[in-house]
């Protein structure tokens, strides 16, 4: 019987978790009541800047930015049987957030607190959440996509999260969202701290190439299509 050996990345660093303890108290500072979350039943989507007190957004950047080469693997396109890896269309590489390192688990659960949050207000029937950190080398991008097809996907709710400090427009890797007409309906940079939610059926979006290292957090809130044929969340 071959032995499994773990692999060990540096997310398992304790050095890492010290010190993310350290600038947040393991924990981070999130309290959804304080926002106004109108525009999103509104117009369906909404910016908040500032989302965390600005130690707790910094301890996740420098989480991300520590992370070693075996922490990442290039993002695909797709889902389950349809999922590849296609460079032409996106070139982000990507760490699907686990509840067993501290520091991913603290995001986790701030987003488990919005997510009660929003059911709370609007009705919502927000099942789970799942997220990934994404790592944007220089020349990467994402091209226009959307993150659900109507009728055809359980992913409700986008959102993203920067971490990056000091971004500059000439910096790319912005954020474009369009509307209905093809037009442009915002374009976010992404600064440290700024988080996006939005409809994940409703908008098509891409980020700009990208001129530097950039870091965000990327999830969605999904409604549960299970079935007697097929347990959702899939494996």
């Amino acid at each position: 019987m071959n032995e499994v050996i773990p692999v060990i990345t540096q997310a398992d660093d304790p050095s890492l978790t010290r010190e993310f303890l350290a600038a947040t108290d393991g924990r981070l500072t999130f309290d959804p009541a304080v926002y106004d979350f109108s525009n999103l039943a509104d117009k369906g989507y909404l910016i908040i800047p500032d989302f965390l007190p600005p130690s707790e957004a910094e301890a996740l950047y420098t989480y991300a930015r520590q992370l070693g080469e075996p922490d990442w693997n290039f993002a695909g396109i797709g889902r389950e049987q349809l999922h590849t890896v296609n460079t032409r269309v996106r070139s982000d590489q990507i760490r699907w957030l686990q509840p067993e390192h501290a520091v991913e688990r603290a995001y986790l659960d701030t987003m488990e607190q919005l997510r009660i949050h929003l059911n709370r207000s609007f009705f919502m029937g927000l099942f789970d959440y799942e997220c990934h950190l994404a790592r944007y080398q220089p020349g990467s991008f994402y091209k226009k996509h959307l993150d659900a097809f109507k009728g055809r996907s359980n992913r409700v709710l986008t959102t993203v999260y920067y971490l990056n400090p000091d971004w500059r427009a000439q910096d790319g890797g912005a954020l474009v969202m369009y509307g209905e007409k093809g037009e442009v309906l915002k374009t976010v940079l992404p600064q440290q701290n700024t988080f996006v939610i939005f409809l994940s059926d409703t908008f098509v979006h891409e980020v700009q190439l990208a001129h530097k290292e950039r870091f965000s957090i990327t999830g969605w809130f999904r409604h549960n299509t299970s079935s007697a044929q097929r347990i959702d969340p899939p494996a």
